[in-house]
């Protein structure tokens, strides 16, 4: 794992010392937005106008957050309208890489070797993680977003317009804004980031604590989901989608690599029919790389997994009846 100094690539594993052994996830510099027609986006950013063929999306299989933006991608039909390309699962010291092998692809659109190229070709001067997804404007040539929760949004709406795009699903509709942004702070903080701070924590101080947020959050949500079909009642959004890609991946990897192993979401009766019934769903399965997902981890972090060894189990049939017809 490195970042970009100046437009450099370094080498450069976390630093936990200046959070006390905390694991602290860096803000997204890139947020930019599409728009329908390439209206300025929230709080003034620049808009891009939503165009077929216009922008591509970079994306890890193995990576929850570009996940989400995937899912969206299927959902909304937007296959034919925003080409991707894929990195390969492992992640060395120069970071996320193109491959045209087991799974991954090469850069489709500009042809690069390493995902830093991405970033210095939108800023030669960029300082920060490389990370995805990333969303690449062909016209302007630079990146117009690398935050995931913006990205879903900018796919949920401003390609409505376009041929065989989705615009009968709303992920976030106006009615429930407020009320999935409520549940979406406490379920990111505490759980999907919440799962790194366990296993990127450097004191056991720091390890227990998050250890101790992520559970009382998992506890609180399967609370919800014992009496609710989903996290808004019977309307499926993109809170839902948001917790999905950390639960799909909780008992594979976060158990045992990030050390996450109060118990297992197999062990919550709400939670995993839950997990069974979004997995289940048309096209979410062929979105979930457990091969990409379980190489990655326990492979790209030696600093937890000195010998790369991937665990083999657990076996967990997603495809089981789920049980939750009658919420």
């Amino acid at each position: 794992m490195g970042m970009l100094v100046d437009g450099v690539w370094k080498d450069v594993w976390l630093n936990t010392d200046e959070n006390k052994g905390r694991f602290k996830r860096a803000e997204s510099q890139f947020r930019n937005w599409i728009t329908a027609d390439g209206s300025a986006g929230p709080s003034g950013s620049d808009g891009f106008a939503a165009e077929s063929g216009r922008y591509h999306l970079y994306i890890s299989y193995a990576c929850p957050w570009a996940h989400r933006t995937l899912i969206f991608r299927q959902l909304k039909g937007l296959e034919p309208h925003v080409p991707m390309s894929v990195v390969h699962h492992f992640m060395g010291d120069d970071g996320w890489e193109f491959h045209d092998r087991e799974g991954a692809t090469t850069d489709g659109v500009n042809g690069f070797d390493r995902m830093w190229r991405v970033y210095t070709a939108a800023d030669p001067t960029y300082s920060g993680r490389v990370t995805v997804p990333v969303l690449w404007d062909t016209e302007r040539k630079t990146i117009v977003s690398n935050e995931s929760s913006e990205i879903i949004r900018m796919f949920n709406s401003a390609f409505d317009h376009l041929e065989g795009v989705r615009s009968d699903l709303d992920f976030y509709p106006p009615a429930l804004q407020e009320r999935i942004d409520a549940i979406n702070d406490p379920v990111y903080h505490h759980i999907n980031n919440g799962v790194y701070k366990c296993g990127f924590a450097a004191t056991q101080e720091a390890y227990e604590e998050a250890f101790d947020a992520l559970f009382a959050q998992l506890d609180a949500v399967e609370a919800i989901l014992t009496t609710n079909r989903y996290l808004m009642g019977d309307t499926l959004t993109e809170a839902d989608w948001r917790l999905f890609t950390t639960l799909v991946r909780f008992d594979p990897v976060y158990v045992g690599h990030f050390k996450c192993n109060r118990q297992r979401i197999t062990d919550y009766p709400a939670l995993s029919g839950y997990l069974r019934e979004l997995y289940q769903m048309p096209g979410i399965a062929g979105t979930v790389n457990m091969t990409h997902i379980k190489k990655h981890y326990y492979a790209s972090h030696e600093s937890i997994n000195p010998k790369r060894i991937v665990a083999k189990g657990p076996s967990t049939d997603l495809t089981a009846p789920h049980g939750r017809e009658h919420l």
